[in-house]
């Protein structure tokens, strides 16, 4: 079963459940994967690895946006942005821990044959696809930036 369909499956358990912000977040993920299926110049499918760079795309936007009513002192709607947010998450791959982030950039750079930070692209390129959906883009930007630095 693919992710769009799983999707829609909890859709029906979070009715039935009456869980509203379960409901309301994955309502919200089915349509921005029904826009991404019927977008122009697709083909009417959703493959899984869009699906959760849509997914990823998602969570940070409600982390941020978390951030954003923290420093203005809304607890009560930072409260609803992080409940959405772990429901999103619930369907992501399992993040990265630091040390396993180190390891597959340092494998990543010797595979590339990076030598300085100059090469930085060249690695990122490589990073951004291999990382899609287990950590976040920032993170491994800077992990990059460090290694090479040090090389």
């Amino acid at each position: 079963m693919n992710l769009f369909d799983t999707i829609s499956n909890d859709i029906k358990k979070a009715m039935l459940a009456r869980e509203k912000v379960r409901l309301e977040t994955l309502r919200g993920i089915k349509k921005e994967f029904i826009e991404a299926k019927t977008a122009k110049g697709g083909d009417g499918s959703l493959s899984d690895e869009a699906a959760v760079k849509i997914l990823a795309k998602m969570a940070k936007q409600r982390r941020e946006t978390a951030a954003i009513y923290d420093e203005q002192n809304r607890p009560e709607l930072r409260d609803n942005e992080l409940a959405e947010a772990a429901v999103i998450e619930e369907y992501l791959p399992k993040q990265l821990t630091d040390e396993e982030l180190d390891a597959e950039v340092r494998r990543i750079i010797a595979e590339t044959g990076a030598t300085g930070p100059k090469e930085m692209g060249k690695v990122m390129g490589v990073a951004s696809k291999a990382f899609a959906g287990r950590a976040d883009g920032k993170v491994v930007s800077a992990k990059v930036r460090e290694i090479l630095a040090n090389m």
